[in-house]
């Protein structure tokens, strides 16, 4: 067993989470990368890596829920219909190229703008600015 999954079985326990050859496959992957990848795409990467034997769509949904429930990920719905995982939990924004569909983190600082207001009997728990365009063309 490798660094990565045996960081992995440390937060899963820290956070709680009975470390299981499916979690620990999942989380090798989704708790590191900075693809911001759908559920489908932890799926095929975790099957293309080879990290587990069997691994179905209902338990790669399930874990990513479960790390999304224990704080470990966030689930973001940044383009119409396509959920998400980012393992950033921590406050930033995102841009995303509509070229690619890539979506890349953008420090919270880099973006000045108070907080919104809410709508009246609301409270802000959280936001962010999703910033979407394309690479600009060189000459």
């Amino acid at each position: 067993m490798g660094e990565r999954e045996q960081d992995v079985i440390a937060k899963l326990e820290a956070a709680g989470v009975q470390p299981s050859a499916q979690r620990i496959a999942v989380g090798a992957y989704v708790l590191y990368t900075d693809a911001h990848p759908s559920a489908d795409e932890v799926l095929a990467e975790v099957e293309r890596a080879g990290r587990t034997a069997k691994l179905s769509r209902a338990t790669v949904y399930n874990t990513l829920n479960l790390l999304v429930e224990k704080g470990l990920l966030r689930q973001l719905t940044l383009a119409e219909g396509r959920v998400v995982f980012d393992p950033v939990i921590e406050r930033h924004h995102h841009f995303i190229d509509e070229a690619t569909g890539r979506i890349h983190d953008v420090a919270w600082d880099a973006v000045r703008m108070p907080a919104p207001p809410p709508p009246p009997g609301f409270e802000v728990r959280e936001y962010q600015v999703v910033m979407r365009g394309t690479r600009k063309k060189t000459r």
